[in-house]
């Protein structure tokens, strides 16, 4: 971010953004933002009955909390009504959602339901999604950004479905990633409150919205999809205010440096850094297409501006994308190797996102790196290879380095992680 937006956010670190009566202006600020994210999604504002609610959040994970929650509640109240069991929710998502679904269904008690990926489908598919819905369903998630290969998964074809059989089951889009990136390089692409179905909206602000961590926005189309008894009046900070967060202290700096961004690049600002980023990634994908790389992330601002690759197959090679990023942090490089969600897990790859100062010449250097990387590899014999990765392991990772992790946490079977093996993505 640029000098003035750290020295104003450095200057209201010591701001509680809650206290409204002290600091008034951060609500109204927090407002503006809301509006403004509200109409880049496309939000109904024709009547008074379709009023867009929204609130800033610590990253995306609350959020996704809160949207959640008020599915739960409204799916809960409506069941009530109607004299009918509310006990067992659910929710269906795509296996390759971030760990805080999982988190979200745990914590607030809703059965997962998973649409498991394929090694030749990496997103949700949306017939599938439509066929798991039935009378406990809460929602359905849709993913604008998975976070293995950037893919856009097709809530316009859920939403379609869902309206083609009368179902009445509400969609929630995680646009955790490409919420700030689609709107500028796909602007076509339906996906947001265009859609009928979709009743809420979260982005993180700390991706690319261009923002310092951790700053996230949820938004719902209209009051109807808030329940009432999720929001609480206050007064005792000397002003009547309304609340509806999981937490309620948090400095004002994170929401002054979205509105400062905001402000200072606009809608032009964005699209410009946004179609940016898209051509680098393109660049980076046919540069690694190039050294006989499998490219497993979509082009041409289809898909979020990251480059998702793995080995290929057919040359049989006696290391593993894990060696390849072992090799990568000795040159400097954090390219990490995962494994995919469940029914692709036999897949390893590597991934790479593309963040506003990755320049064209940074992206060259990555590239001689990672070819030296592959022939300096292919140099090893086996035995050599597994006491390098060895060490590698013992020594290039924090985790060795700082004993954090509690042993009595380990070997969990809740989780897709410790039912599946697989690796969750840093978003």
């Amino acid at each position: 971010m640029e000098e003035e937006a750290e020295k104003l956010m450095a200057e209201s670190l010591p701001k509680n953004f809650i206290d409204y009566e002290e600091y008034p202006q951060t609500a109204d600020i927090q407002n503006r933002c809301v509006s403004m994210i509200a109409r880049l999604y496309n939000a109904p504002t024709h009547s008074d009955d379709e009023n867009v609610m929204g609130t800033s959040t610590v990253g995306s994970s609350e959020a996704i909390m809160l949207a959640t929650l008020a599915m739960k509640k409204r799916w809960q109240n409506k069941r009530k009504a109607a004299g009918q069991d509310y006990s067992k929710p659910n929710i269906v998502m795509s296996s390759a959602v971030q760990v805080c679904w999982e988190k979200a269904a745990r914590y607030f008690e809703i059965e997962e339901k998973y649409i498991n990926c394929t090694e030749e489908r990496y997103v949700i598919d949306p017939e599938q999604a439509v066929d798991m819905v039935d009378e406990n369903t809460i929602g359905i998630c849709s993913i604008l950004g998975v976070t293995y290969t950037g893919h856009y998964e097709d809530t316009k074809k859920i939403n379609d479905l869902l309206v083609e059989k009368n179902i009445d089951c509400p969609i929630h889009v995680d646009a955790a990633s490409g919420g700030f990136v689609a709107p500028f390089v796909v602007p076509d692409l339906e996906w947001d409150f265009r859609l009928e179905k979709v009743i809420s909206i979260n982005v993180s602000g700390h991706k690319y919205g261009l923002v310092y961590p951790g700053v996230g926005w949820v938004i719902w189309r209209s009051p109807e999809y808030l329940p009432k008894e999720l929001v609480f009046n206050i007064n005792y900070l000397g002003a009547d205010q309304a609340s509806f967060t999981l937490n309620f202290s948090k400095g004002a700096s994170q929401v002054l440096g979205q509105y400062y961004q905001f402000i200072r690049l606009g809608k032009h600002g964005y699209r410009s850094i946004m179609r940016n980023l898209t051509r680098t990634s393109d660049y980076l994908a046919a540069a690694l297409k190039q050294l006989g790389f499998i490219i497993m992330s979509e082009t041409g601002g289809k898909g979020l501006p990251l480059v998702a690759f793995r080995l290929d197959p057919k040359k049989k090679h006696h290391f593993d994308e894990f060696a390849v990023a072992h090799q990568l942090r000795e040159r400097g490089w954090v390219v990490p190797a995962y494994t995919m969600a469940p029914d692709a897990s036999n897949l390893k790859m590597m991934r790479v996102v593309v963040r506003e100062d990755f320049s064209r010449s940074r992206c060259d250097l990555l590239v001689a790196d990672i070819k030296m990387a592959v022939e300096t590899l292919e140099k090893m014999d086996a035995t050599t290879l597994e006491q390098h990765t060895l060490h590698m392991k013992k020594t290039g990772t924090q985790r060795a380095k700082s004993k954090h992790h509690n042993k009595h946490y380990t070997n969990e079977k809740h989780s897709l992680q410790g039912r599946t093996g697989k690796t969750h993505a840093v978003c």
